[in-house]
């Protein structure tokens, strides 16, 4: 027996402790291989060495001798060579399914798996440890497809494939290949070249995995299902900062410092990854699984959902290298903002298509190959908005029979057809001369496609394919109810609109927005609503698209009984007398109507999903005396109010929506057309969306700086005087002056229009197109003018049309003076609430 007192603790608690000696200094196997692996330290002693310090080093010592005496002797004895094995991690090892005990073999043994074959007599092989391969290879891989993926910038007639995937055919496609095309993408300032690259990047994964084709084309158009489907992330940028923290070992508020310093939580992702080491590398990313793992993310719900997508978004951050963190945080928050569009991402599928189908050969009487697939495509993802459905079909068919596969769908909405504005009946006219129109009332509420399937089912899609069954029970049991028993299904496009019954008098839309989102009771509906049916696209397994609207319309009169406040017929009236019809807008305008739709009745009148025709026209009560439309415009920033509005926003930065660089331009300030209510509730509701700083993708230039930023998140329908060009804001920049943009005069506010997103609002085409109307307008009207002074000509009243006044503002002034006029018209918001009262 050994006994010793050990010195570091202190006498009133020592006690001896005993060890029993079995040899010189072994101790029994259990408690030996658990000594002996402990990490102790070697580091120099400052002092005597403890006992313990001694009973320690002796054992050490003489475990290694033992060892070394028992390799000796198995050297001496002949063995079966077998591969060499590494020494098994502690990750590695079999989970125990008993406790230890003094017969286990010891942890530093290696132990055959028991099998029923003896081991093959083999020569050792010598190899790298697998976990390292992986890392290696992965690495490897990467600077390998860096070298490669500027290849995705050759024509795609010329581009080939394989110069690209440097991963082994018909695995994942590692999602390094998205991230770098994303970042390659966003350095390209030409549509054509953007395309292109996105064209070859399909190909390449065609050619390779076709099955990632659809996760890559999701992840491209920043969903994780078709809208119609309403999942989405629902992932807030809280949630996106703890998981960054926390899977990059740094603080929230170092995140959100770096975040007001970068402006882009992506780049803040893609520093906070590149300065962090990690002792074992996770698996590589693909496009698959990032794909997949968005979904889960969309999927999760009910107690500790955010907690588990924070933790989703963390696996995915660890695993993340090189520019991967920066492009899976703006896939996360939905803001890729590269210039790719949806048009852009149909283009590219459609050529991606044709130039990868074997012997492919298009119909005759096609020119163009490649205009034809992607008028093809873009034409059928109208119709059916699935990239599931499309994709599958071109692999499988090829773009040529693409429309013969793909078709309208029951439950599946389209995008609706839209209007273009006018300013007046005679424009009208002249626009559809010698063509037959009809003329209907322009319902001020929300545009619904209602689809009764052959079930009984019904589903509510909003203009946005939001799925709105739920926030009208009492249409769905109407619509039922008063359909023909001769239709078994139908599609149907209409108005759903605020209804007194009693008054038997169409409700204003704020009394309409009132009305709860989801989940609503019958029982509880405090904000009836009347159906106002104009349209009807499919009929008993029959799509309805390509017939003429008169034929539609006879199908819809003939499938449905009216009952008034509940179904109606759409109002309308066919004919092309200007008395007449200025009598039928001054009625709709009095039957609380927003105007007027015009419509081609027989030629040139088929449905034209997603696309602003000139086929139909509209024409507000609002257009006679101004620009023409209302804009749908976005706050994105503030200015503090002075005065009576102390205490909210005074006035606030507005900005139209650039689809093809994918960023908002500022157009106007306004601080016209808010009561006090109305303020105070943006005020507030704004107030949510602070940022610090204003997105890299908000166009406002150097001279405009507001009080506060906002994320974009609301849309304003806002009318104005007119349009006048400006050195200030930079709507439609470039299109109608190389350097100056677009900005509103007198701009006030009409409403809030919470069925529309952001990137729904007034495009820079539509602003560009509307000041050059207004241009043409006034160039004509001056024309008038002076003939009428010369005596030449004795110009007739226009009827719903008054002559325009001098424009304030024109493009010819002097840029000082326009400045001056920009910022004189909005700051003196203390002025523009005594107007508003």
């Amino acid at each position: 027996m050994l006994a010793f007192r050990p010195c570091f603790f202190n006498p009133p608690l020592c006690r001896p402790i005993s060890v029993k000696v079995l040899s010189f200094f072994a101790f029994p196997s259990s408690l030996s291989s658990h000594i002996l692996s402990l990490p102790f330290p070697h580091r120099t002693m400052t002092k005597p060495p403890s006992a313990f310090d001694a009973l320690m080093s002796g054992a050490r010592a003489a475990a290694a001798a033992a060892a070394k005496k028992k390799k000796s002797e198995q050297s001496q004895q002949p063995t079966v060579s077998s591969p060499k094995k590494r020494k098994p991690s502690p990750s590695t090892l079999p989970t125990p399914t008993s406790t230890l005990n003094p017969n286990d073999p010891k942890p530093s043994e290696t132990v055959p798996t028991p099998t029923s074959d003896p081991p093959k007599q083999e020569p050792e092989k010598e190899g790298p440890p697998p976990t390292k391969t992986r890392h290696v290879s992965s690495s490897s891989a990467l600077q390998e497809l860096k070298k490669r993926i500027p290849q995705l910038k050759a024509k795609p007639s010329k581009f080939d494939p394989s110069s690209v995937a440097c991963w082994e055919k018909g695995t994942p496609v590692p999602f390094s290949l998205l991230a770098l095309a994303l970042e390659m993408i966003s350095a390209e300032p030409g549509r054509i070249k953007m395309t292109d690259i996105v064209c070859n990047l399909m190909k390449t994964v065609i050619y390779s995995t076709p099955e990632d084709l659809v996760p890559l084309i999701y992840l491209f158009a920043k969903r994780v299902a078709p809208a119609h489907e309403g999942l989405e992330l629902g992932i807030g940028e809280t949630s996106i900062i703890k998981a960054l923290a926390e899977a990059t070992g740094s603080t929230e508020s170092k995140i959100k410092k770096q975040y007001q310093g970068e402006g882009d939580l992506g780049r803040v992702a893609k520093i906070c990854r590149s300065s962090q080491s990690m002792m074992r590398k996770p698996e590589a990313l693909t496009i698959r699984k990032v794909f997949n793992t968005f979904r889960l993310i969309a999927k999760e719900s009910g107690r500790d959902s955010q907690k588990k997508k924070k933790n989703h978004i963390k696996a995915l951050l660890v695993a993340a290298t090189d520019c991967e963190p920066q492009y899976l945080i703006c896939l996360l928050q939905g803001k890729l903002r590269i210039g790719v569009a949806e048009q852009t991402l149909l283009a590219a599928l459609g050529q991606a298509a044709v130039q990868s189908e074997e012997h492919s050969k298009p119909p005759d009487g096609i020119k163009s190959p490649l205009e034809e697939a992607v008028k093809i495509v873009k034409q059928v993802y109208s119709v059916l908005p699935v990239y599931d459905e499309i994709v599958s079909a071109l692999l499988t068919h090829g773009v040529w029979k693409l429309p013969s596969t793909c078709n309208f769908t029951p439950g599946i909405p389209v995008g609706p057809m839209l209007s273009k504005p006018t300013k007046g009946i005679s424009d009208i006219l002249n626009s559809l001369q010698d063509v037959e129109f009809t003329c209907e009332y322009k319902y001020d509420g929300e545009r619904a496609q209602i689809h009764y399937m052959e079930n009984g089912s019904v589903e509510i899609y909003s203009r946005n394919a939001e799925r709105n069954t739920g926030k009208f029970p009492d249409v769905v049991a109407a619509i039922s109810r008063l359909k023909k028993s001769t239709v078994s299904s139908f599609v149907l496009d209409c108005e759903i609109v605020g209804y007194d019954r009693e008054k038997q008098t169409i409700r204003s839309f704020q009394d309409l927005t009132t009305r709860p989102r989801k989940n609503v009771s019958v029982d509880n509906i405090k904000v009836d609503v009347c159906i106002f049916a104009f349209d009807i696209l499919y009929l008993n397994g029959r799509v309805l698209l390509q017939d003429n609207l008169k034929i539609r319309r006879e199908h819809l009169y003939a499938s449905f009984e009216e009952e008034t406040g509940v179904f109606q017929y759409a109002t309308a009236i066919t004919s092309n007398d200007i008395e007449e019809i200025q009598k039928f807008l001054d009625k709709a305008v009095a039957s609380s109507c927003e105007g007027l739709i015009i419509k081609t009745l027989s030629e040139d009148s088929t449905y034209e999903p997603s696309n602003r025709s000139h086929n139909w026209l509209k024409l507000k009560k609002d257009y006679l005396d101004n620009i023409g439309d209302s804009l749908d415009l976005v706050p994105i920033g503030a200015f503090y109010g002075r005065g009576k509005r102390t205490g909210v926003y005074g006035a606030f930065l507005l900005a139209c929506y650039d689809y093809n660089n994918e960023e908002f331009q500022s157009i106007c300030k306004i601080g016209t057309g808010f009561t006090e209510d109305v303020l105070e509730q943006r005020s507030k509701s704004l107030g949510s969306q602070v940022i610090p700083g204003p997105k890299r993708y908000y166009q406002c230039g150097d001279k405009m700086k507001p009080d506060v930023w906002f994320e974009a998140s609301e849309v304003w329908e806002v009318k104005a005087a007119d349009l006048t060009i400006s050195p200030v804001y930079r709507a439609a920049v470039g299109i109608v002056d190389s350097d100056k943009g677009i900005s509103l005069r007198f701009p006030r506010l009409v409403r809030v229009r919470p069925d529309k997103t952001p990137e729904q609002a007034s495009s820079s085409e539509q602003v560009a197109e509307m000041y050059n109307a207004q241009k043409a307008a006034q160039t004509k009207e001056k024309e008038k003018e002076k003939n009428k002074q010369d005596g030449s000509e004795s110009p007739k009243k226009q009827i719903g049309s008054e002559s325009p006044k001098k424009q304030i503002g024109s493009e010819d002034k002097d840029e000082d003076e326009v400045a001056d006029e920009d910022e004189d018209e909005d700051v003196d918001v203390d002025a523009d609430e005594d107007e508003d009262k």
